[in-house]
């Protein structure tokens, strides 16, 4: 892949994650208004978007350190999106088509983490983890 696939695939994400969280955000109206609506939305909402903020990071990272991460941020928030996706469906509180399509694009974010520079990235931190440990 040549730098210029690579940017558009990355323009490509941006847009994507970006899409997610916005969706998620216009999903909000139909919670019940209820403390555990807004407490679950609140919390759906800021996963969702710091998907997409966290993956513009990504895009600018200065280092394969920093690179690194910052996609675990983004993997992990998606993987939050997921919980409370899943919560919010098996709770009964908004089950719909839309929330079954957000989840399933939640759940595509994770393979992020097999990277190939987050399996490198990986491989060091356990070195090193195992050096401390010794």
């Amino acid at each position: 892949m040549n730098y210029d696939d690579k940017i558009e695939l990355a323009e490509a994400f941006k847009k994507r994650t970006k899409k997610f969280a916005i969706d998620i955000v216009k999903l909000s109206p139909l919670f019940p208004k209820s403390p555990e609506g807004y407490i679950l939305v609140k919390q759906l909402i800021r996963s969702a978007t710091s998907v997409a903020s966290n993956y513009r990071a990504v895009c600018r990272a200065r280092s394969k350190a920093e690179f690194y991460s910052k996609i675990c941020i983004v993997v992990e928030e998606a993987d939050e999106s997921v919980f409370w996706l899943e919560l919010i469906s098996e709770t009964g509180i908004l089950n719909n088509e839309q929330t079954k399509n957000l989840l399933s694009e939640a759940t595509k974010f994770s393979p992020l983490s097999h990277h190939p520079n987050v399996q490198h990235q990986h491989s060091i931190n356990q070195q090193i983890n195992k050096s401390i440990i010794r």
